[in-house]
Parts: structure tokens; C-alpha cells; sequence
């Protein structure tokens, strides 16, 4: 049996994770609008026609590096709150996610520089939204399936509305960290402001 398809598959595999690798340590060092696709190539240590084998712009090895991401968010948070199966509530879900969740400062820092790049291109824009629509429905299925056993906050309307609530609060902290670099204060700020958001109790002044 002939096995060279298998092996240009693979071949094939890990000339794209070599340059999505080496594209987030140059993005990260040096912003994704100051990168050419020769330096990513230079970096990875292939040719152009290696890139081009495997992404037609910067903007598609981007998402790229985002979906890869977000498959590790998603992976990681699915772990930790499976461990108790569906009977997880609302705060000890946000204490699982908190403690797991990816707080990656070169991380932010690529996603924060492509942000500025699609607010000025429309057509950017809208596949970003896309990818950060998923985010959010896969947040919503999660709380969704614990209201039954803490009831999410009225003001928030859904479970649609909570997820955008998370989203939002994870941004404003991830925004400081980048600042402060401050890891163990963004998980404890996360957990607070998550628990303040989903539950009645949080947001009740003692």
C-alpha cells in the first residue's frame, strides 16, 4: 500500500504549525501590522511558496492562530467543568473556568494589535465578529445548561446576554493585564467580576 499521501499530510501539517508558531512569536515581538510575510517565512525557516501552500494572506494565518486558541480555550474549559458532569452550578462553574482560562500576555498581545487592524477593515471585521460570535455561543450553551441550578441575574436577560456579559468582562481584564502583567490578579478579578455578573448573590452589596 502506497503511504505517500499519508506522509505529505503530515509533511504538510507540520509546515503549517511551524509557521503558525513562528508567525505568533513574530507577531508577538514585533505587532501583527508591522510583520511581511517574508519575516514570518524567515522565521518558520521556509520559503514563500511554503506560505502560500498553506495560507493566501496574513489575515487567514491570523485566524488561524485564533481558532487555534480558541479550540485550546474551549478544550480547557469543557476539561475543568466536566469533572463534575452536568450538575456543575453557575459559581463553581465560574471558579473552574477562572482557574483554567488562558491568560497569555503574547497571546493578548497579538489578538489586541489584529483587533485595531480589522476595526479599519470592514471585511476583517465581520470574520472576526464571526469567530467571537462562536465564543460567545459556546459560553451560553455552558449557562445555559447550569441556570437550571443557579438562576442567572434578571438584568441579563439570557443566557445569550450572560455570555456577552463574560465576554466583556474577560476583555476588560485581559485589557489591564496587559498593562500590569499581572496574572494571578486577572484570574482574581475574572472570578469576582464573573460572579458578580452571573449570580444574584454577587451583585447584592454586603
Amino acid at each position: 500500500m502506497d503511504d505517500t499521501p499519508k506522509r505529505v499530510t503530515r509533511r504538510r501539517a507540520r509546515t503549517r504549525a511551524r509557521l503558525l508558531d513562528a508567525a505568533f512569536a513574530v507577531f508577538a515581538a514585533k505587532g501583527f501590522g508591522r510583520v511581511s510575510i517574508e519575516e514570518v517565512c524567515e522565521a518558520a525557516g521556509f520559503s514563500r511558496g511554503a506560505f502560500y501552500s498553506n495560507f493566501a494572506t496574513l489575515d487567514e494565518l491570523f485566524f488561524a492562530l485564533y481558532q487555534d486558541r480558541a479550540d485550546l480555550i474551549a478544550a480547557q474549559v469543557a476539561d475543568a467543568l466536566a469533572q463534575d458532569g452536568p450538575d456543575l452550578d453557575v459559581p463553581a462553574s465560574v471558579d473552574r473556568v477562572t482557574e483554567v482560562l488562558l491568560l497569555d500576555v503574547d497571546w493578548l498581545l497579538v489578538k489586541t494589535d489584529f483587533l485595531v487592524h480589522a476595526a479599519r477593515d470592514p471585511a476583517v471585521a465581520r470574520a472576526l465578529l464571526d469567530h467571537r460570535a462562536r465564543l460567545r455561543r459556546a459560553v451560553a450553551d455552558r449557562l445555559a445548561r447550569a441556570r437550571g441550578h443557579t438562576e442567572l441575574p434578571a438584568v441579563l436577560g439570557d443566557a445569550d446576554g450572560a455570555a456577552r456579559a463574560v465576554v466583556a468582562a474577560y476583555d476588560g481584564v485581559t485589557t489591564q493585564l496587559l498593562l500590569d502583567r499581572d496574572v494571578d490578579a486577572a484570574r482574581g478579578w475574572l472570578r469576582h467580576l464573573l460572579t458578580a455578573l452571573l449570580t444574584e448573590s454577587g451583585a447584592t452589596p454586603a
